[in-house]
């Protein structure tokens, strides 16, 4: 069930640049909540995981990226890391006063500085950093913001269920935090499934998760890892690009991103798998990724060419 629809006579007018998972997740929460202006422009509009979503939610295709800024007082950036830039470019070419350019792309604090200086006017650009999966919560997955919109974003999108903390005023803050928060998220997915792969090769699960339960009493690795190892499996391909910004922000901090590199490597390899198994069949899914695995790669699926 959405939040109670706020009575404001002038709810915000919406747009999505790039209409995936996240803009579809965010859109559909956010028209329960009682927003239902919203439009979005995405270069695959034509199809079926585009538009069919779109036909279902009720929020309009526009056939421009121009069209669809047209009257709109948010604009969310949701396209891939690679095309974060060029969207931005894009539509501050369009942007009208008053309008606010919400980039909630997993890129480097740097790429979002470098995108918020194509936007000439103070406040103009935000930075908003999605701090969990988009589902189960959908417009409710906690976000920081960061920007001298900031406030205001929070003041009127609180109220339609968004979970919002204001990171900064400096762009950058919250994707800063989001960066340095998934070396270790998308990290421990990569080493639960590095360690129990090899676990399972050696025939000595039991003793390995026996032995960390000692090491880590309270966490439930039987739970973790296999949901580790399924995250990987569903969404490894879009963590891999998520992780080579990471890594990038780790330089920019100065630091050698020595183990992010290799977290790449082992989400992208896990992605591209194409299996869609679940943390439900437990550590037994191992051995469906070791098949998918050796019939990959001549040296049993441990290639480094991806």
């Amino acid at each position: 069930m959405g939040q109670p629809v706020p009575d404001r006579a002038n709810r915000p007018r919406l747009c999505f640049i790039g209409f995936g998972e996240a803009g579809q997740a965010f859109a559909g929460g956010l028209i329960e909540a009682g927003l239902h202006d919203i439009a979005a422009y995405d270069i695959a509009s034509e199809e079926a995981r585009v538009r069919e979503p779109a036909a279902r939610l009720g929020v309009r295709l526009a056939p421009s990226l121009a069209e669809a800024l047209s009257g709109a007082d948010f604009v969310f950036s949701a396209v891939t890391a690679a095309s974060s830039i060029e969207a931005a470019r894009a539509a501050a070419a369009h942007l009208a006063d008053g309008q606010v350019f919400v980039d909630v792309n997993s890129v480097s604090p740097g790429r979002k500085r470098e995108a918020a200086a194509l936007f000439a006017r103070p406040g103009a650009y935000l930075d908003l950093a999605i701090m969990a999966p988009v589902h189960p919560k959908r417009h409710a997955t906690p976000c920081l913001v960061a920007g001298e919109a900031g406030e205001r974003f929070i003041a009127i999108f609180g109220e339609f269920g968004m979970s919002l903390a204001k990171a900064s005023d400096e762009i950058g803050a919250a994707t800063t935090i989001k960066m340095v928060r998934s070396v270790m998220v998308k990290g421990l997915e990569a080493l639960s499934y590095e360690c129990f792969m090899a676990a399972h090769k050696a025939g000595v699960e039991e003793t390995i998760l026996a032995s960390l339960g000692r090491s880590y009493p309270g966490f439930d690795w039987p739970v973790a890892v296999p949901y580790n190892v399924s995250r990987m499996l569903q969404h490894g391909v879009r963590r891999a690009a998520e992780m080579r910004e990471v890594a990038l922000t780790l330089r920019e901090l100065g630091l050698d991103p020595a183990v992010t590199e290799g977290v790449v490597v082992q989400q992208e390899r896990l992605g591209r798998l194409g299996l869609q198994l679940g943390p439900e069949g437990g550590l037994a899914m191992l051995e469906k990724v070791e098949d998918a695995l050796g019939a990959t790669a001549p040296n049993g699926g441990y290639s480094q060419k991806l």
